[in-house]
Formats: C-alpha cells, sequence, structure tokens
C-alpha cells in the first residue's frame, strides 16, 4: 500500500531566500537561534524529491541527514510519536517549505513514527516496572517468613483480612504464597533486545503508514531478522507502508525495498548490494570464508 507518494525537499534557492530574509529581519542573530539547523544538509547532496514505494528506506552513515530526514516527513506529516521531538521555530519553518503528496485520500488514523528514543523510553519504563515488582517480591518474601514464624492471633473482626493472610502463608509454601500475592502482576523475564522486538510488534498494526527511526538498535543479528521477516509480513499481507531509517543489511536487504543512499554524491537510489556498508560485509566474510567451510 502507497499512502504517502512523494515528499519534496525546499531547494537551494528556497534555503537561501529564507536564511537572507531570517538574516535580514535579525532573527538568525539572536542566540538561540543562531543554528541553522537542519538548513544546508540537502541542497549539497543534490536531494529534492522522495518517490515511496511500499518500503522506502534511508541508508547512511552518522550525520548523513538520514534520521533528520524520517523526522521532517513525521513532522510535516504530523505523525505521532512517544518521544518528543526537539523543534524550534526555525525547524518549523524549515517544514512549512516541504510538500508532500498521498496516494490515498488521507493518512490512517494508526499512522505514526517510532523513533530509537521512543524504544528507549519504553526500555526504561520495563525496567522500572520490573524493578518495583522485584521489591515487591522481596517484601512477600519477607512478608512470609515472618509470618509462619509468628505466633499472631485475631483479637477483632478489624484483623480479619490479617488472618486471612496468615492462613493464606500457612496452608501453602513460600513459592506459592509469592505466585497467588503477586497474580495481578506481569513479570517480565525479556532482554533489552526481546523487550524492543515486542514493542515493534506491538506498535505496527494493520493498514497504516510507519516511519522506523535505526528499528535495529538494542536488537541482535538474530533479533534483526526475525524484525526483517516481520516487517516483510506486515507490508505484503496487513497492508502497512514503511519508511525506514538504517544500517542494518538484514533491515536493507528487505524485499521489494526502494534504497536512497545518503552518502551517495549525489544521494539517490541504490541496490543494497551496492551499498558501502554491505560491501564491508561481504568482503570480512569473503576474506574469511575459509573459516565458514569447516
Amino acid at each position: 500500500m502507497q499512502y504517502l507518494k512523494s515528499f519534496t525537499l525546499p531547494t537551494d534557492e528556497q534555503e537561501l531566500d529564507y536564511l537572507f530574509d531570517s538574516k535580514k529581519s535579525g532573527k538568525l542573530d539572536m542566540q538561540c537561534y543562531n543554528n541553522q539547523y537542519p538548513f544546508g544538509i540537502f541542497p549539497h547532496k543534490r536531494l529534492s524529491k522522495i518517490e515511496f514505494e511500499p518500503i522506502t528506506i534511508f541508508y547512511g552513515g552518522n550525520g548523513s541527514g538520514k534520521s533528520t530526514l524520517l523526522n521532517v516527513i513525521a513532522e510535516k506529516l504530523r505523525l505521532p510519536r512517544t518521544a518528543p521531538f526537539n523543534n524550534s521555530p526555525i525547524i518549523d519553518d524549515y517544514i512549512k517549505l516541504c510538500e508532500y503528496r498521498l496516494g490515498t485520500p488521507y493518512l490512517p488514523d494508526k499512522s505514526s513514527i517510532i523513533t530509537s528514543d521512543g524504544v528507549f523510553d519504553y526500555l526504561l519504563d520495563i525496567r522500572a516496572i520490573n524493578e518495583g515488582i522485584d521489591r515487591r517480591r522481596e517484601e512477600l518474601l519477607r512478608e512470609y517468613d515472618a509470618t509462619v514464624k509468628s505466633d499472631w492471633q485475631m483479637k477483632s473482626l478489624d484483623d480479619y483480612e490479617e488472618l486471612r493472610r496468615c492462613n493464606e502463608a500457612r496452608r501453602g509454601t513460600k513459592s506459592q504464597y509469592v505466585t497467588r500475592r503477586m497474580q495481578n502482576l506481569e513479570y517480565r523475564m525479556h532482554s533489552n533486545g526481546e523487550s524492543a522486538f515486542a514493542y515493534f510488534t506491538n506498535k505496527i498494526d494493520s493498514n497504516a503508514l510507519y516511519l522506523l527511526d535505526e528499528p535495529e538498535n538494542s536488537l541482535s543479528a538474530k533479533l534483526q531478522k526475525e524484525l526483517a521477516t516481520f516487517l516483510e509480513e506486515a507490508v505484503r499481507f496487513y497492508g502497512c507502508q514503511l519508511v525506514i531509517s538504517t544500517h542494518s543489511p538484514f533491515i536493507l536487504s528487505l524485499r521489494g525495498a526502494k534504497i536512497y543512499d545518503l552518502d551517495g554524491d549525489p544521494a539517490g537510489e541504490k541496490h543494497w548490494s551496492d551499498l558501502e556498508n554491505i560491501r564491508a560485509y561481504y568482503d570480512l566474510f569473503e576474506e574469511r570464508r575459509r573459516e565458514f567451510q569447516k
């Protein structure tokens, strides 16, 4: 599915006109606005218009602008996000100069951008929940030991709940007592990578546009491969459109993906096997081929 057909960035002339007018008015001379970001990133790459497919990927090294481009598109489309984007008046002005064309009358409400910061915040939330559950488990273990060793007796009806707890402790094992008392709490035993993978599979629904910023972060090679399979199926069977920034070989190899190499001069389309990152992996394994033939 193609919900987003194309996106047009400001031309070099548009950027220069804006910067000239802003300097003339004194806007860019203000201390808080003296950084011209994101102006000046894409004109020298000769990248102005992006045509999208069901899977479109922005590839490039650190500082290539792939995450910036993804965030600019998300802000222009007003896509919801879980982690905040550091807006400023000059960024807002840049986004106003951008244009886009949809392939459908409107974007599905479920469409969103999923960033590395959003995944990281989720992992921190999981860690906080697990730490709280761990503390509660330790409290219950101490509570069980104190209860079975005490000679507490009920003195009035006000003590009824305490009596129930004591009887519950004394008629079962420590493990049974803790398990029953924690039955309404979700105890997650996943690694960061497993939790991050679950985050994507839970967030990505059917029939929507999703922008993914370096989804391979926190994922092992095995989980990156599983995520690549999941993303292919989301597009093929569930009507999703994906725009991804990445340098993961597993995600770059998604079947049918249209890849923009932002490291290229000019930036433009390239087959995944011709990308510098992929060639580096290929050369490494070719050099050590004999070690794989044991």
